[in-house]
Parts: C-alpha cells; structure tokens; sequence
C-alpha cells in the first residue's frame, strides 16, 4: 500500500506544474492508486486543491509532508490507457497535467472541494449529485368538481398510457407544478427512479444485411487485414461524396465486433452524429454509447460510465469521444478526417487524430480516416506509402455527380439585380420547388445584415471590445460581437466617428431566409446556423423535420455541408464563399475546396440527377472551377506544389505561439521577449531546423478588450522541438512575462491565431 504519492495539482501554472508528495493517512492507503482523484492541502495556507495522484511511493523530498484532505472511490479512478494519455498531451501539447485530465474525463465525472458536515473538514464532492429523476403514474381518477384545468387533463391522458418521468412530461408542455397538485389530490403518485441511459432507444433495430457493391466489397477486403490482425495500422479510405463511406464502417465494425474487440465513431461535429448514431444504433443497438458535447452533464456522464463498465462495444462522438475508456480498440474511424474540429481550442491543444493514432498504436488497432477531400497532408502520407491508400472512385447506386454551374455576381449587379440570389439562382430553386425537390443553400455567415459603414467616412462599426464588425442579428433588433458577445440595442443610426449615417449591408442567414421568402411566399425555408440551432437536440428535430418535406429549401452554414443524405436534394447553392477564398491562413484554398466539393455532394444521391450553382465574385478561381469539376487529384497537385514552395505541413511542422493581454505595447513587447529567449536557446542546437516569422499581430488584433499577438515557427514538429520550446516558457515564467501577456502555444494550429 502506497505510503507517499505523487500528485498533480489542479490550477498549477506551467512552471510549477510538477507532482507534489504527499504522505498517505493509514485509513486511506486501500483507497488510493495510480489515477486517483484527490484532494490535497497546498502552499502556505494549504487552501484544498483538487490533484490526481501519477505517482506511487514517491521519495519525500523533506521530512515533514502535508496528509491528503480526501480520496475520491475507486470507480473513479482513471484507467491505466488514459492515464498514458494524460503523460501524452502533457509531452504534446504544453498543458498542464490537470488541463490534461480534465480532458479526459467528463465533467460529471470530476471532483470538487467541498466542506464536510462539521464545516471544517475540507472533502470531495462530486460535481455531479443527480442520477435519479422524478417519474409519474397515474393511482386515482381526477375529479370533476373543482372543473380540471386544460393542463390536468392533458398530464392524465399521457399517464394513462403509462408511467413517464418528469422530462417526457416537460416536453409535453407540463410543469412540475402541475403534477405536484395532482399528487397532493391523490390522482398521481410520484417515485424516483435512475436517468435512463439508453439516450436513443426509440431508434429500432434492423437486422437486415449490410450489402456491398463490388467497390465496396474490394475496399473492404482491402482493409480487413489491418483489422484482423493485432499490430497498428493506418489507411485512408478516399471516397468521392456518395459513394457510400459508412456502409464500408459499418462492414468493418461488425468485423470487428466478431473478433471480440471493440470499435471508436468520430464525427467533425455534433449535426452529424444524428445520422451516425442513427445508422449504428439500428444496425447494433444498445451496445453503442454517445458521447458529444450537446448531451447535457448527466447524459455524457452515464454513458461515460456505461464505457467504463464495460457496457458499451462502439462509442460515437465528436472530438472528446477520443478519450472515451474503451479497452481493447480495435478500430477507429475518424469520418470527414480534414475538418477543422477536430482541433481543440483550448487547452490542451490537441488534434484529435494525434490521440487516435496514439490510441491505436496501443491497442494495436486499424486506424481508418475517411474523407471525400482528405486533408493535404493524409493524402500526401497516403500516396508516399505511410498510410495505405483505398479508393472508392463511383457514387452508390451508379448516380452521376451534380453537374456545377459557376455565376458571376459582377454581372448580377451589371444587370440590375441587386439581391444576393442570382436570376440563375432564382429560376433554379423556382423549377426545383415545381418538381417537388429539395433545395440546400450554403452561406457561411449567420445573422442578418454583416456589416454597418459609414456612408461618409467608410468607417466599418467595430465591436468596442474586439477589432471585428458587428454583425446586425434581426429577431433582437441588435447588432452582436460574435467573438466576445457584445450588444448594441438599439442598433446606432449615425457613426460614432464622424456622426455621419450608418448604411447597413452585406448578407447573412437570417437576411436569406428573408430574400427567399420574398421571392417565393409559399415555399417552407428552414435555418441552420448557430442560432436556430441553440437549443438541445435542436440539429436532430430539424434535420428530422427536412427530411420528412416539412421544409422546401434549406439555408445554413457550413453545418449544412457535410455528411448529410436527402434524396429529395436535387438542388445545392453555394452564395456567400469569396470571404473565405481570401481569408488568411496556407489552408484557404483547401477549405474552400472541401466546402464545396462536400456541399455540392448532398446533391442527386438518390435515384433524380442533381444540379449545384456557386456564386462568386470570382469566377475564373482555380480553386472553385475544380471543386465544381470534384477533382481532387488535380486540386492536390496544385497544392502540394504550393505548401512545397511556400514550406508548410506537410513539409514541416507548424507551431504558433499566442500572445495575449490588455495593453498592446506590453503584448507586443513580451511576444517580442519571447522570441529573442527562443533564438538564445536555438543557438544552442545549431543543427535544429528552425524558421520564426513574426511577431506579428494576431488575425484579430483585439478579442474582449484583449490584444493578440504571435509567432508562427516552421519546425521540425518532434520532441527536441517540444522540448526547446518548454525551456522558452519556463524562461518566460522566471522573467514574470505572464503577468503581461498570458502564452498559449498550438501545434495544430492553422497558423490562424
């Protein structure tokens, strides 16, 4: 039994994030292990901080060790392969060792400080206390007399088909107030009971076989000695949009299963999961768990624990399911592999395809990436031989692709048309909607109206806080910062410049729905975009409703584009893309080209031919005209070309160090100190490949009233790399630069801070 530990402190900055010793009390020694939560008194008021204990029986380093405060059960603890991850986004992605295992657990999963009952002894409370809900049936007959309200009447009618917990009766419209009066009449009776955890159990399961076309068939045999045998591989499943990628997984988890191992699902983000939930829960039922971030707490913490106990054979999810506990992986797939969301943020910095291929490394695992626009960089792995390449080259069922017609909106305006819906446009949706199809229109931009600018000094209204636009949202009658969430209301008439008049323009997805409802009254238009989508389970009840024809035409951002199957989409738009065509960042072009060659992609899957238009600006761009052609072969060589020329990944590593604080001569100034402290420990490893470019000022020079600066340094991304790097930031700490500018370094970046 571990008499002393080593923990890692919660809050620790990165300098003193190291394992502390504690000694262990005798009642707690059966309790605490390797990836343990715990609490611990620390510093010299020994405020209790929450720690994980990483190490066993360390060697005190003095005599007089502080006990720990409280260890948290054993259930609790985390398993020996995640304990290896948290070391791995340590080594990787500069974290902290608590950032790293809050990563990896849920939050319903962690721990916080909290006092016992005498109101001294500090302990530790989970930050999740609910499992159980209120749940209702239906015991008496309600009275006549007094007359039921509306609401009584409706809760009994559902009760008398069976009991049902509070939150079925919510989503009817019933209160809990409502309820409570009909158990103090008698007329209901109420228990508690577990949150179910079966979050999709109304999806029925179909039996029926998965059935390949010859393609199909060969790319699998393709990969199925990957699967079968127990050392790690990678490969690219290269399918163009439509030709039936998920059949493919859904053959090889099966596969999988039969070995008796067990399978991980990744989504880019959260609007595709319905789809990908939908296609594996009806094919292998209760046995696939979901974790996603618009689960709420205790959704994600159930099926947390359901993969913990080993209930779970296949877990589907977006980024952070890469860190579910799953034992004995024998497959991952990371579907649409080249989006962006796959890279975390926040800290820890980390691409979710680094863990997977990690993850798979230890288990011995297939890891498969899939995409119809891989990212320059998996292709490049794939044609050099790294990563086996599989190629699906025809649509399911033999369908053409859409046949693309580029407009040019110079000459829209030329003509006289001052919308943003181009007559080709027009006449296209206004056929589609005489057929009877469907149509999805993709603009990257949501709100209603983008810009406000002065008509006298050109001035754009900028965010107070940050240096971006304000963007008009039309419902509130507000003008909002989308960065920092600031508000005008009203919305300014006169330029607080110069006092001249503000003129309103631009386009976004609230102004579509607008112009399309103008143009054709009595067509049904939905909204995809953040702000239709807020709501729980809002993609899934919208999409649901789209694919039942309750809806004609719809309009969203690029959450529209990806990954989703209506055969009645005969008709795809692309109108608001030149914004991103010249946007900075070496990756552009390749978003530009995914964007459309996927949206184009949702068009004519089923049995009617489909047709797509993208409007721009720019007509002649290489980049549209060969996303319109889908030829990706001829749009990767034309890119590698680049990145080649102009050194970036794949030929070398990108690393962007962040600075950020409130005053900018002092941002700057401690960017510029950080820089010179890396030159001086490069100078010590002359052999190491290095370019630093900058500092220069961020993207967005100010985000909520803080400056941005960064460095953006070519590199060979390994470990003496990393490890130069740590030493710059300890130097940095030593030097109390923090408190000017805080530090963030991204390895996964864009270049895009």
């Amino acid at each position: 039994m571990p008499k002393t530990v080593g923990v890692a402190v919660s809050n620790a900055t990165f300098h003193f994030d190291k394992l502390y010793t504690y000694a262990v009390m005798p009642d707690q020694q059966e309790a605490v292990r390797l990836g343990s939560m715990v609490l611990v008194p620390f510093g010299r008021g020994s405020k209790a901080r929450m720690g994980v204990v990483l190490a066993c029986d360390e060697e005190p380093e003095h005599a007089k060790l502080k006990y720990l405060f409280d260890v948290a059960p054993a259930s609790a603890c985390l398993t020996p392969e995640l304990l290896r991850l948290v070391h791995f986004l340590k080594e990787r992605t500069f974290c902290t060792y608590y950032e790293a295992v809050k990563a990896v657990i849920p939050y319903g999963a962690q721990y916080k400080s909290a006092l016992a009952a005498d109101g001294v002894t500090p302990v530790l409370q989970k930050q999740l206390t609910r499992h159980t809900e209120n749940s209702y049936k239906l015991v008496g007959a309600l009275q006549q007399k007094p007359r039921p309200t509306a609401k009584q009447l409706a809760a009994v009618a559902l009760l008398s088909g069976g009991e049902r917990t509070q939150n079925e009766m919510e989503a009817h419209g019933i209160t809990k107030a409502v309820l409570d009066n009909l158990c103090a009449k008698g007329v209901v009776e109420c228990s508690k009971v577990n949150k179910s955890i079966d979050l999709y159990s109304s999806i029925p399961l179909k039996n029926e076989p998965i059935t390949l076309t010859a393609e199909q068939q060969a790319a699998y045999d393709a990969l199925l000695p990957g699967l079968e045998d127990t050392a790690p591989h990678s490969a690219l499943l290269y399918g163009v949009t439509g030709s039936g990628k998920t059949l493919v997984f859904l053959k090889l988890i099966e596969r999988c299963l039969a070995l008796g191992r067990r399978a991980l699902v990744l989504v880019p983000e959260i609007s595709l999961t319905p789809q990908m939930i939908l296609r594996l829960k009806s094919r292998f039922g209760r046995r696939v768990a979901v974790q996603h971030s618009a689960l709420n707490h205790t959704e994600r913490l159930l099926q947390w624990q359901m993969i913990q106990d080993g209930g779970a054979d296949i877990v589907v999810g977006t980024r952070s399911a890469v860190f579910a506990p799953l034992e004995n992986i024998g497959l991952v797939i990371i579907d649409e592999e080249q989006e962006h969301t796959y890279r975390s943020e926040s800290a820890p910095r980390y691409a979710a395809q680094e863990v997977a291929r990690q993850r798979a490394a230890e288990n011995g695992s297939l890891l498969l990436l899939a995409s119809a626009t891989p990212s320059t960089e998996s292709f490049y792995a794939a044609q050099n031989g790294r990563t086996q390449l599989v190629r699906l080259t025809q649509r399911y069922g033999g369908n053409p692709l859409p046949s693309v017609q580029i407009v040019d909106m110079r000459a829209e305006l030329a003509s006289g048309n001052p919308r943003e819906i181009s007559l080709a446009m027009e006449d296209a949706i206004r056929r589609n909607l005489d057929a009877g199809k469907q149509t999805i229109l993709l603009l990257n931009r949501r709100g209603y109206q983008t810009m406000a600018q002065c008509d006298d000094c050109r001035e754009v209204l900028k965010c107070p806080k940050c240096s971006v636009p304000m963007v008009y949202h039309k419902a509130g009658h507000k003008l909002l910062c989308h960065y920092c969430g600031t508000q005008l209301d009203p919305p300014p008439k006169t330029c607080p410049a110069c006092g001249g008049k503000l003129l309103y323009r631009g386009f976004g997805t609230q102004k579509a729905e607008e112009e399309l409802a103008q143009l054709f009254p009595e067509a049904r238009v939905l909204r995809m975009d953040q702000d239709s989508t807020a709501a729980k389970d809002a993609h899934e009840k919208l999409l649901a409703k789209f694919a039942r024809h309750e809806y004609d035409i719809m309009v969203g951002t690029q959450m529209v584009a990806k990954g989703l199957d209506f055969e009645d989409v005969t008709l795809v738009g692309v109108l608001g893309i030149d914004s991103l065509l010249f946007a900075q960042g070496f990756r552009a072009y390749e978003t530009v080209f995914s964007l459309i060659t996927q949206v184009v992609g949702r068009s004519g899957r089923a049995k009617d031919p489909g047709f797509a238009i993208i409007q721009t600006t720019d007509p002649d761009n290489p980049v549209l005209n060969l996303a319109a052609a889908q030829d990706y072969d001829a749009f990767f060589e034309q890119e590698i070309a680049y990145r080649k020329l102009g050194l970036y990944p794949p030929f070398c590593g990108l690393c962007v160090v962040g600075f950020s604080g409130p005053k900018e001569i002092e941002v700057a100034r401690a960017a510029a100190r950080f820089s010179a402290l890396l030159g001086r420990q490069a100078a010590q490893q002359p052999d190491l490949p290095l370019r630093v470019l900058g500092p220069t000022p961020g993207n967005i020079e100010k985000i909520n009233e803080n400056y941005r600066y960064k460095l953006t340094i070519k590199c060979r991304a390994d470990k003496r790399f990393r490890d130069l790097v740590r030493q710059t930031l300890g130097l940095y700490e030593q030097e109390k630069l923090p408190s000017k500018a805080t530090v963030v370094v991204d390895m996964h970046s864009d270049g895009d801070i």
